[in-house]
């Protein structure tokens, strides 16, 4: 840490915040957005929306008593500063590294994290959890909910808010409007935030007025005007927010501490039986101004230099799965009008911003609602549209539901593009995509597919684009490919059909997805031993290919499935062939390789899967294993 911070070297907690005064908030807060800056440069990550907070976090843990009051934040990308405001600052630098600092927030990191989040809007409802507890509990301790504009835009967080609203709990909820979630938000509540903003919609001032009347001091009114004039300005709007039983604040400017400490602390102080709400707005990247400037105000950054702005690249030539997929689907649909793209909030991440460029009007960005986006694609298919759900595997899961009762039931051909399957790195358990090969494999009418290649992904859209009577799916991982060329789109698979891509006599791997290559080297290394391997692309997860998988299993001694998911995913399905077929009863060592059944803590990947015991040399001792098991009962046996 830089010694010539004036204020920030001798605040480790936030007891120690609470002893400066007033005056000597802004310095902390701009000692604080330095050491932020200076952190990421070194490790990559959430940049942009905790350099927004940084006087919303000095000024929420100066008013309140935490971690006595309760401090909930969503998502959690934005939590750096509060980081290092409490008790982790010396380990700010190891931030998203293996056995550093989470990216989120964390419960088992810190008393000052009372919930852990990494997706989005689940603070409100946790809050309101916390505060019921407290009332049950006849504790008068402050609950504060931290959420943006983005989140609140999901459906969880109007279910949360309709329950508050309707509970007369006292709780205070934060909307950091800072115009920006991943990308541009969308859909009606930006439009009626930015109305708020404009002032074209009013709420009553008689009733805020009475909360935050008393924190009107001369010092803060002469800034302001009059105080009327101020209120006018700076208090306005709320109807639904009022409807929905809050106590509307805002909106106020989220950088300004002399407007921030005396609203927070009337909301501390007030006697209002029920939720509280106040609308602070920010600005994304604030302060360093390469992130101002960028258009996703450095949402998510790798290692950069601070004096210029520059990111640090990998520097490989490969092309990223993601970018293969966008790059594909544009080339059919400019053949089909029939193909449409579906994204939550993450339209660069999932690639479909290039589908967008392209096909602006048959690109659908639902903004943070899984749930609807799911049920909206369905809607699409029964109206014989191809609709082309990207959506990472992790937030996938939280519109099982919509899988299940409105696509899988109906046996409507939504086509999911499930990004980030496998381990993810440095974004740890929370952003994994340990479970869809699982979730989606246990249901009737599903195709499920996972390439072990760039190659292999064209191939499996070219097929999807004709899938039309039932869903299917298609995981790949984060990260680049490994260098083949391409094929035209032209080039498509026969449905449920794997492909041998070695062949050996004593050994049976069968790889899906991207262990591919793992499993190759470990090949290279049981034969290095004297033992031939054959080796399976199975490409199909569902249906699979029952004649070739049977056939390897009566051709060889051992048969191993390796997949980079949970337990009950392709290892379940082969093995439950394997037993309906009575292939056990005639001596065939069978063994699956998946993800262990624990939350694999955040690294890069390459060690992840190291944690995981799915790379080459773990899967060649697995085999030598088994093997040496079988002979050892054969001398048994002698």
């Amino acid at each position: 840490m830089n010694q010539d911070y004036k204020f920030l070297k001798n605040i480790n907690f936030p007891s120690d915040l609470r002893k400066l005064s007033e005056s000597n908030l802004q310095v902390l807060s701009d000692e604080v957005r330095r050491e932020m800056i200076d952190a990421v440069s070194k490790t990559g990550g959430h940049l942009g929306a905790g350099l927004g907070v940084v006087e919303l976090t000095v000024a929420l843990h100066y008013i309140f008593d935490t971690p006595n009051d309760k401090l909930i934040w969503d998502v959690g990308h934005q939590t750096y500063p509060h980081k290092i405001l409490t008790g982790r600052k010396s380990k700010i630098k190891t931030l998203r590294q293996g056995n550093g600092l989470s990216g989120f927030t964390k419960r088992s990191e810190s008393e000052y994290d009372p919930f852990g989040a990494a997706h989005s809007s689940t603070s409100i409802s946790s809050a309101l959890g916390i505060a019921e507890a407290n009332k049950l509990s006849n504790k008068s301790n402050n609950v504060i909910a931290v959420i943006g504009d983005g989140a609140i835009s999901a459906g969880m967080a109007y279910e949360a808010m309709n329950n508050a609203g309707g509970s007369k709990t006292k709780m205070i909820v934060i909307l950091n409007d800072n115009d920006m979630s991943i990308a541009k938000p969308v859909g009606a509540m930006r439009t009626y935030l930015a109305k708020l903003l404009t002032g074209k919609i009013y709420f009553s001032l008689r009733e805020t007025f009475k909360l935050v009347t008393s924190a009107f001091s001369k010092r803060f009114s002469a800034k302001a005007g009059k105080a009327e004039d101020f209120l006018r300005s700076a208090v306005t709007g709320g109807t639904l927010f009022n409807s929905l039983g809050f106590y509307y604040v805002g909106p106020i400017d989220g950088h300004d501490l002399t407007t921030l400490l005396p609203i927070l602390k009337n909301a501390r102080d007030s006697k209002h039986q029920g939720p509280i709400m106040i609308h602070v707005k920010t600005k994304k990247g604030k302060g360093y101004s390469y992130a101002e400037k960028a258009t996703d105000h450095y949402h998510g950054v790798s290692k950069f230099n601070v004096a210029t702005g520059e990111q640090i690249k990998n520097g490989t030539n490969l092309l990223a799965y993601t970018k293969v997929f966008a790059n594909t689907l544009v080339k059919h649909a400019e053949r089909d009008s029939k193909i449409v793209g579906i994204t939550a909030a993450m339209p660069g991440g999932t690639g479909m911003d290039i589908f967008a460029k392209k096909f602006p009007k048959r690109m659908f960005d639902v903004g943070i609602a899984e749930q609807h986006g799911v049920t909206f694609a369905a809607g699409l298919a029964t109206e014989g549209y191809k609709p082309y759900v990207a959506i990472y595997s992790t937030f996938l899961q939280r519109a099982y539901d919509q899988v299940v009762h409105d696509v899988a039931i109906q046996s409507l051909p939504v086509r999911f593009i499930i990004d980030r399957a496998g381990l993810v790195g440095a974004d740890g358990a929370t952003h994994a995509g340990s479970f869809d090969i699982t979730y989606l494999s246990t249901l009737p009418n599903f195709i499920v597919m996972a390439p072990s290649d760039e190659a292999e992904l064209v191939k499996m859209i070219n097929t999807s684009v004709d899938i039309e009577d039932k869903p299917s799916a298609i995981r790949y991982p984060r990260g680049n490919g490994v260098g083949l060329e391409l094929p035209s789109i032209e080039e498509k698979l026969e449905i449920g059909k794997g492909r041998v891509i070695q062949q050996g006599k004593q050994v049976c791997i069968l790889s899906i997805g991207t262990r591919l290559e793992e499993c190759k080297i470990a090949a290279e290394e049981l034969r290095s031993k004297g033992i031939h391997s054959t080796i399976i692309d199975a490409r199909f997860v569902k249906p699979l290919d029952q004649e070739l998988i049977l056939q390897c299993a009566r051709e060889h001694e051992v048969m191993i499935t390796v997949e980079e998911g949970s337990i009950g995913g392709f290892g379940s399905h082969v093995e439950n062939l394997l037993s309906k077929n009575g292939i056990f009863d005639k001596g065939l060592k069978f063994r699956s390789m998946t993800l262990p059944d624990v939350f694999i803590e955040q690294d890069n990947p390459k060690k992840m899967y190291d944690t995981a015991g799915l790379n080459a040399s773990q899967i060649s001792k697995k085999i030598l294993d088994i093997l040496f098991t079988i002979e050892s009962i054969k001398v048994v046996k002698n």
